[in-house]
């Protein structure tokens, strides 16, 4: 009976001693596992005589419930008192000021991009879009520039194979396009994303640019829907009361074609230095789509028709924020991009 006692006057002061929940295992362990000591306890009843054994019995029993009891009690103890330190430990002072977050902007050519996108998705249109690796065939044959043509030395293409090249224009998407509409009419949509050309990079030539191209086909499509639309356009983009004027030109793609001015905005047309004195500027290329285009896509010229342009959204960009040099968008300058925050 009083190694009873010994044994649970160890355990208890065992797990008053106990300073956290791993110490407080080992002591359950200690004396309340299978090997622990109140079970040897028990183990040492086998040695007693008969009569003693209830009574030595009972006292183990109880002295087992007791150092659980006190177990139990312990542990809601250290587990508060780990909730508590790492609450301490955790704690945030809201006083304190923030961390300042360096945020980026939206790049120049996407600002550009999207309001494109936004002014003709208003109008009706769909955006297409296309491969950047592109075929011969959808780049240069269905737009009319077969592989013996002159236009193709104004390309300068970066061809991987005899068949596969970068994309020169967008028009190589307007061909898919065409080609999946399969003579259905009408057709509304605007074709927006990055081209490449053999160039040297100077103030106003990249080797690779963005370019935003538009196409409408259907029936009864004149040059007076594209004067329109062009001209809602530049309005849009460069200020209430621009006006556009168009003077003729060649694209393979379009017959007749035409090159598109816009009035100047920074001198509304009275003529100033960005203008060189002229009261214009030069801001696209547009036309009524080739018949032959048509045909080779599968549509009946005479019964369709449609109009064609596309811009640079370099030009767009470099005349609506003054920017003088079109290596400024591609050379990662934070600086320059951090001027566009208050147009974001």
């Amino acid at each position: 009976m009083d190694k009873i006692k010994e044994v649970q006057e160890e355990a208890l002061r065992a797990i008053q001693e106990a300073s956290d929940l791993d110490a407080l295992l080992q002591v359950r362990i200690r004396y309340l596992g299978k090997k622990g000591s109140i079970q040897a306890l028990m183990g040492e009843m086998k040695s007693l005589p008969k009569e003693e054994k209830p009574a030595f019995g009972q006292k183990v029993n109880t002295c087992k419930q007791e150092v659980t009891a006190a177990l139990e009690e312990r542990q809601k103890e250290l587990q508060k008192k780990a909730v508590a330190e790492r609450l301490e430990k955790e704690k945030i002072d809201i006083t304190l000021s923030g961390d300042r977050l360096t945020l980026g902007t939206t790049h120049p050519l996407i600002m550009i991009q999207q309001e494109i996108e936004d002014l003709f998705l208003g109008m009706g249109y769909k955006i297409a879009e296309g491969p950047e690796v592109e075929q011969d065939f959808y780049n240069f044959e269905l737009a009319n520039i077969p592989k013996d043509h002159p236009a193709r030395d104004m390309q300068d293409t970066f061809y991987i194979d005899p068949n596969t090249l970068l994309r020169t224009h967008t028009t190589a998407m307007q061909m898919r396009e065409l080609e999946k509409a399969k003579g259905e009419t009408p057709i509304k949509l605007i074709c927006p994303g990055k081209v490449y050309r053999r160039d040297d990079d100077d103030a106003t030539h990249s080797h690779q640019f963005m370019q935003c191209e538009g196409l409408v086909v259907g029936e009864h499509i004149t040059l007076a829907d594209l004067k329109g639309t062009l001209e809602f356009m530049a309005n849009r983009m460069f200020g209430e009361g621009r006006k556009i004027r168009f003077r003729p030109s060649y694209f393979p793609f379009t017959e007749p074609s035409v090159e598109v001015d816009v009035s100047c905005p920074f001198c509304n047309g009275k003529g100033c230095s960005v203008c060189k004195g002229s009261g214009w500027i030069e801001i696209l290329g547009a036309g009524m789509v080739h018949p032959h285009v048509l045909e080779m896509n599968g549509f009946d010229s005479e019964k369709c028709s449609g109009f064609a342009f596309g811009v640079g959204l370099e030009r767009v960009a470099m005349l609506k924020y003054g920017i003088d040099d079109i290596r400024n968008f591609y050379i990662n300058d934070v600086r320059f991009l951090k001027m566009f925050d208050r147009f974001d």
